[in-house]
């Protein structure tokens, strides 16, 4: 087990938001979805599920959906006296939450509630949590298992995209358009391709700012 390159892989992956036109197979999808499900997760409940779209036109309704879901939005914010921010939403967010456009792969992330034999037995009974907290739960794994497969993206000289805009702005247009069941949220969406180029390394707070010791 070699850390270094480990963490080279940690390091070098990025954002990427333009890709070339070269399809991704799915022989490296599968591969890169392999590594996902070892994420961990609580009790081992894998609280994951992925939807791979690799078909183009159907990458361009998403996009569409949430460019509508948007000037949806910034109509509203106008109503409301808010021209500016309403401006500032489409012109400014709008091309960030859509850059998977241009994409050949986009991955939707979801979430299972979490269900397990402690959960059945035990925190049911005595109500432990609201079951709201299930949600969360489902929630924290599942982006515990998209690290896995952004990462392995990248060490198979892939580059991804992790977006939360087109669930916040459309997430029901987006889940009646794949048929995806009310039990499951949508976490993110990741795009997945050849990089067209690598973006720059941004800075990153210093391990001291984000550490504190109890000794």
């Amino acid at each position: 087990m070699d850390f270094h390159a480990l963490k080279d892989i940690i390091h070098g992956r990025r954002s990427v938001r333009k890709f070339t036109e070269q399809d991704v197979s799915i022989e490296d999808i599968n591969d890169i979805l392999d590594c996902a499900r070892y994420a961990p997760s609580d009790t081992n409940s894998q609280t994951w599920e992925f939807i791979v779209i690799t078909n183009k036109e159907k990458i361009k309704e998403i996009e569409q959906l949430t460019w509508d879901a948007l000037h949806e939005k910034a109509a509203v914010a106008t109503e409301k006296g808010l021209e500016k921010e309403a401006k500032l939403l489409t012109r400014s967010f709008g091309p960030y939450a859509t850059a998977f456009s241009n994409a050949p792969a986009l991955i939707i992330c979801l979430a299972t509630p979490y269900q397990s034999k402690f959960r059945e037995k035990i925190f049911e009974p005595i109500q432990l949590v609201p079951e709201t907290v299930w949600e969360e739960e489902g929630i924290k794994s599942s982006c515990l298992a998209t690290q896995n497969l952004m990462l392995a993206a990248y060490a198979k000289g892939l580059g991804t995209c992790p977006m939360t805009g087109p669930v916040l702005l459309a997430s029901e247009k987006i889940r009646s358009f794949l048929n995806i069941s009310d039990e499951k949220q949508m976490n993110m969406v990741i795009a997945l391709g050849h990089p067209q180029d690598v973006p720059k390394k941004l800075p990153r707070k210093e391990v001291s700012e984000i550490t504190t010791y109890i000794q």
